[in-house]
């Protein structure tokens, strides 16, 4: 999934978000009802750029809408940042929980510890346009050989670049993480009005991919059991490579350290940076930009020439909670949703990969622009650790927290990593 987590402050805010994304005590019973008329709610992720998404999902509402008369689909868009709260507040009152959800693949296992989504693996066994799902994108929604919702899109990062800025200067793509910071620094000296590669102290999943390039990892395990890898000297190697890209000679850290995934791209798209690290989600919002017709995309660069860097294995899926008094129906409009006809369509005004494997040939045949994003792929990605213990880990803000305080000078890269190590291992500890 991708994460925008906008906050200017730095542990008392990291710890006020703990708290109030902490367990609570819930039944998580399931509804005994199976209503065929009435209102569904549906909560859909709110993007930069959302309205092509609304228009599609309008689409998919009517046509449900038209075959199941007497019932009515409300459509809710929620911020990113926030979900973590909503979603828990949800599982905890029915009443005005949501029928259907989209949400992240990191949350899945968490969610299904909660209580909060519904079992569906036997809808999806019977859905006949589920044999062609990726299955690393079916995995996404597994949770101990049982299935928790659909895919509805994958997503990896790679490297956008202002085409016209690196022509005047005379730059070419960088080839290595060395290259990609002294050109960083390269675009922001010759035009001190632009962040060379834009950056943000919020940015989880634009900053892993230094760590993991280095040969570091966010934990070690398997079964359930994990302990923390970002305080190994493989992982602290690329936090220091990623948190020395904040500075004046290209992302100063007092406009940077707050900056989520969003507002990385928002920047780029601007017309303020040479650079940004962007999904292939953040296709439309660049091309609605100023920077449209300006910038190509190529994958990440490793830290050998020729290497692209591990990218986080992203994406959302959609889901049914248990909660839900209309099961027959939310499990349908689920698959309308996450359909081979709904990806296309939000391929085409999202730039979301689908999570099918020949509509996606399909569309990287059409597209040139998908390319450096399946190239990702094939390189090879990463995930983070199958454990419930993730959503406390993400909501708590540890990781954003760590290169904050490193960027912020409050600790070195050794103190940050430990600290951020020891609350990722406390975590997975209450986890069982």
């Amino acid at each position: 999934m991708k994460l925008s987590v906008r906050f200017a402050g730095l542990t008392a805010l990291a710890a006020l978000l703990a708290t109030a994304c902490a367990p609570q005590t819930t039944s998580n019973s399931s509804s005994d009802k199976d209503e065929k008329t009435g209102a569904l709610r549906v909560w859909l992720f709110q993007e930069v750029g959302n309205t092509p998404k609304e228009k599609v999902v309008d689409s998919v509402v009517a046509d449900f809408e038209k075959a199941h008369k007497g019932t009515e689909v409300n459509v809710e868009y929620i911020p990113i940042d926030t979900r973590a709260q909503r979603v828990k507040a949800a599982f905890n009152d029915p009443a005005s929980a949501p029928d259907v959800m989209e949400y992240g693949n990191t949350d899945t296992a968490g969610y299904v510890k909660d209580g909060g989504l519904l079992d569906v693996t036997k809808d999806f066994g019977d859905w006949s346009e589920a044999k062609d799902t990726d299955p690393t994108a079916k995995q996404s929604v597994t949770v101990d050989g049982k299935m928790y919702g659909a895919p509805f899109y994958v997503g990896v990062r790679a490297l956008y670049y202002r085409t016209d800025v690196f022509e005047e200067l005379g730059l070419k793509a960088p080839k290595t993480m060395d290259e990609l910071a002294s050109t960083a620094r390269a675009i922001r000296a010759a035009k001190p009005g632009l962040y060379g590669l834009v950056v943000g102290g919020a940015y989880t999943y634009g900053a892993m991919p230094f760590v993991w390039a280095n040969g570091g990892e966010l934990a070690n395990g398997k079964g359930g059991s994990y302990a923390s890898g970002i305080d190994s000297p493989q992982a602290r190697k690329g936090i220091k490579a990623y948190t020395s890209l904040f500075g004046d000679d290209n992302c100063p850290a007092a406009k940077c350290a707050g900056m989520g995934g969003n507002d990385t791209i928002s920047a780029f798209a601007a017309g303020k940076a040479g650079m940004a690290i962007g999904g292939d989600f953040s296709h439309t919002a660049v091309e609605a930009g100023k920077v449209k017709g300006k910038y190509a995309v190529v994958p990440l660069p490793g830290v050998k020439s020729g290497s692209i860097a591990p990218a986080f294995a992203g994406g959302n899926n959609i889901g049914v909670l248990k909660s839900t008094s209309h099961r027959t129906l939310a499990v349908e409009l689920m698959e309308q949703l996450a359909s081979k006809k709904t990806q296309t369509e939000l391929f085409g005004a999202m730039g979301f990969l689908p999570t099918f494997t020949d509509v996606r040939q399909r569309v990287a045949t059409e597209e040139p622009f998908v390319k450096p994003f399946v190239q990702t792929l094939s390189a090879g990605t990463k995930f983070v650790p199958a454990s419930p213990a993730w959503a406390q880990i993400d909501s708590s803000l540890v990781l954003p927290t760590m290169f904050q305080e490193v960027i912020a000078g409050k600790k070195d890269v050794p103190a940050a990593s430990e600290d951020a190590a020891k609350k990722m291992n406390s975590a997975f500890g209450s986890a069982g």
